[in-house]
């Protein structure tokens, strides 16, 4: 379990944005082309409605630029920019490469893969990279998971949809925001959820279902427990929004109240690696966030992947 040296250079969130197609799809919809309901949609996942469209790299474009808007940062100051994301829109190069040209960046850009568990890797990466001298990191999450989707499946069809949310972590002088941090992954465990190059995805729901709160509650604990703080501490937790019932689950067995959780599945259903972000960025337009307070962000994919971080929460 690793604990930040107190030597290093710390960092902290100093902007954000949000950013989903305009295309909604509510369960209603569904319903007209496959055997479902909207009444059964909600009672399994919580899920009303999502967005569906655009592209990875057009996503991100929005989101990371509404993010450098707010920090009131110039574009050619971002020392890199790191793009998690597990629907690139090709192959070869990584999508990366066509935001941070979109952007206007001139900066070290790079994907990460690590299924919805990919936003947390990616700050807890932008972290390290303060760490050792950088001072300013975009970290995007994007997917569009609608391109992978098999429409006429109803075990995956009313889970899956496209959004983004980004983030401008720049380096402070004294504490930072990171007070402890996990990542992790099952590789043992990938058949349980995936898609094949070209493919579409496919999930064994209830076995995921099952392990996801298992993984989200133990990354939870590793964290809070690195950064010396208890799940009393913790004012709000922004989780991976795949279903309102993991989330119960999870909260329960971290005596964490839902009261305290960061809930847009309804309106975004499961966005992979926009989904924490679009969450806990949600939380802090909406003012439930206050400066000092601490929030847990916790999510698991497809891998399994989990990953999870405790910050302390700086109003820029």
């Amino acid at each position: 379990m690793p604990i930040i040296p107190k030597t290093a250079i710390n960092g902290a969130i100093t902007g954000w944005g949000r950013a989903l197609p305009e295309k909604v799809v509510t369960n209603s919809d569904l319903a007209k082309t496959m055997d479902t309901s909207d009444e059964w949609i909600r009672e399994r996942t919580g899920i009303e409605r999502r967005h569906i469209g655009g592209t990875t790299a057009s996503l991100s474009i929005e989101s990371g630029r509404k993010a450098i808007e707010m920090a009131g940062v110039d574009p050619s100051t971002i020392d890199a920019l790191i793009l998690s994301t597990t629907t690139p829109d090709r192959t070869v190069p990584a999508t990366s490469a066509a935001v941070q040209h979109g952007l206007g960046l001139r900066c070290g850009a790079f994907d990460v893969n690590a299924a919805c568990s990919g936003f947390v890797y990616g700050l807890v990466t932008a972290h390290g990279l303060i760490a050792i001298g950088m001072k300013k990191i975009l970290v995007i999450g994007t997917d569009t998971l609608s391109r992978i989707t098999d429409w006429s499946d109803r075990n995956t069809a009313i889970l899956f949809a496209d959004g983004s949310g980004a983030a401008v972590v720049e380096a402070v002088e004294g504490p930072g925001q990171l007070l402890g941090w996990d990542i992790d992954a099952d590789g043992s465990l990938e058949d349980l959820l995936y898609a094949e190059i070209g493919g579409t995805l496919y999930m064994e729901g209830k076995e995921v279902f099952r392990r996801a709160v298992r993984i989200m509650v133990d990354s939870a604990e590793k964290s809070l427990k690195a950064a010396g703080l208890t799940t009393s501490d913790v004012a709000l937790v922004a989780p991976h929004q795949a279903n309102l019932r993991i989330i119960e689950a999870a909260c329960k067995r971290l005596d964490i109240p839902m009261s305290k959780a960061a809930w847009v599945g309804n309106e975004t259903g499961n966005t992979s690696s926009a989904s924490i972000p679009l969450a806990l960025f949600d939380a802090a337009d909406n003012n439930r966030l206050k400066t000092g307070d601490i929030v847990l962000l916790v999510g698991f994919g497809a891998g399994m992947t989990a990953a999870s971080a405790v910050i302390k929460w700086k109003q820029p």
